[in-house]
């Protein structure tokens, strides 16, 4: 996993990424939004965000 996923943020299916607590259905709420993000076409390239 890409250490970065931590900087990932949003709503996924009505639930909000960063305040899912069990840590392995966060993990899986990452990989739904850049599912997501990716099938509305957005770029990579602004989907993947940068730390700072």
């Amino acid at each position: 996993m890409n250490p970065d996923r931590l900087l990932i943020t949003g709503v996924v299916c009505g639930v909000r990424v960063e305040e899912v607590e069990d840590p392995l259905k966060r993990e899986a709420r990452y990989m739904d939004k850049l599912v997501d993000e990716l099938a509305k076409g957005r770029p990579m390239e602004k989907i993947l965000r940068k730390p700072g």
